[in-house]
Parts: structure tokens; C-alpha cells; sequence
């Protein structure tokens, strides 16, 4: 499992999303998997990957939480969590998109 989490300076939730995120991965019994972190610095960094925002989180150079509109440019991104948007995906977000990528993989 190939893991990388995208953020852009300016974006001050790529830490707590990767605490969350690593957390995630231990309660999913991936907590040895490498997370490469990769800064953004401009726009055409961006658009070497399906960026959605900052943070973004990839496994196997896809969106962990997919549906979300890819950017051009270097942009904070919004998280539904529960009733209200946040600038991370809370912890049981995370374990849950993780516990269904082999029923992703097999569609």
C-alpha cells in the first residue's frame, strides 16, 4: 500500500490529518505502512497529482476520499464530517475509507 498525504504550506490541518491518519492505519492493521509527505509548492506541483485541496490523502495514487474535484491550483480543502465541513477528516472518516479500499479495488 503506497501512501502519500498532499498539503500545501499554508494549510495549517496536513499535521493533524496525518496523526489521524495514523492512527487509522494502526486501528486497520497498516500501522507499519510508509506515509510519504509531499509539500506543494506551486501550481504545476499540484498538477502531477489528483490534488483536491490541501490535505490530500492518496493510496495507491488514489483519492482516499473520492468524488472530490481535482485543482489546478494550491487550495485548502474542505471535509464533510458529520453536520459540518472541517479542514480534516476525522479519525472514524479515516478508518472507514480505509477498512473499504479492497471493496474498492474489486469495483
Amino acid at each position: 500500500m503506497e501512501i502519500t498525504l498532499l498539503h500545501i504550506e499554508e494549510c495549517p490541518n496536513w499535521e493533524e490529518t496525518g496523526e489521524r491518519l495514523a492512527r487509522a492505519l494502526a486501528a486497520t492493521g497498516h500501522g507499519d505502512a510508509p506515509v510519504d509527505v509531499v509539500l506543494l509548492n506551486a501550481a504545476e506541483d499540484a498538477a502531477r497529482y489528483p490534488f483536491a485541496g490541501s490535505p490530500t490523502i492518496l493510496v495507491d495514487g488514489a483519492d482516499l476520499f473520492p468524488g472530490a474535484e481535482t485543482l489546478p491550483e494550491l487550495a485548502c480543502r474542505v471535509y464533510r464530517v458529520g453536520t459540518r465541513f472541517a479542514g480534516a477528516p476525522s479519525e472514524e472518516q479515516l478508518v472507514d475509507a480505509l477498512r473499504q479500499l479492497p471493496a474498492r479495488a474489486q469495483s
